[in-house]
Order: C-alpha cells, then structure tokens, then sequence
C-alpha cells in the first residue's frame, strides 16, 4: 500500500487512478489522516481480503464490476454504485468473483 496522499486541488476520476494487476489486489491511497483514509482499490477475479477485523467502521462503495461483502458470516453482493458499512470488530472478507475496484472510507473519530 502507498503511504503518501493523492495530489490535492487536481481533478480525478476515481476509476481510471488505480489499474487491475492479475492475480492481485491493488490499493492506493488518495488520503490518509491520523483521524481516517480514503483508499481506493482494485481486485483481480478470484482475489480476496480475508479475516479483516477493523476498529473503526468502514465505507465501501463499488466503482467497477461486482464485489462480496461478507460480514459476520452474512454475503453481500454489491455492484456499482452501491455501498456498505462494514461494522467495527466485525469480521470480514472482501471477495472478487469478478473484478472489480472499491472505494473505502475509514473515519476514525468519534469512538472516543
């Protein structure tokens, strides 16, 4: 994962900054703050991101293609343009039956 922020005060379209890599999951990150980070990501077909267990809630919203969401043991088909929240201390995976890229928000503040 790339540490440092995207470029600010330049136009982007979210779906063409990050590419597919075969066989691979691609994160980049466009913000990250000690209070929360905005990556987004892509996913080959038949990647995934297992086990994930978060302190903080996270947003995910589908730019391209199709994702499973699975929380707590519960699967979630999402396509474009759809969201979830995955819930903090849940377990989770985030599943590529076809390729498909994500944007995901992490808002640390809050918990306090």
């Amino acid at each position: 994962m790339e540490n440092s922020e995207f470029e600010k005060a330049k136009v982007f379209i979210i779906v063409e900054i990050v590419e597919y890599v075969p066989n691979s999951v691609v994160i980049k990150t466009i913000i990250r703050k000690t209070t929360g980070n905005v990556t987004v990501a892509s996913f080959d077909s038949g990647e995934a991101l297992s086990g994930k267990v978060s302190a903080f809630d996270t947003f995910i919203q589908v730019i391209e293609g199709q994702a499973e969401i699975e929380i707590d043991g519960k699967s979630n088909l999402l396509a474009v343009g759809q969201s979830i929240i995955i819930p903090a201390h849940k377990p989770n995976t985030i599943r590529a039956n076809v390729r498909f890229k994500m944007l995901s928000t992490v808002i640390k503040s809050g918990y306090e």
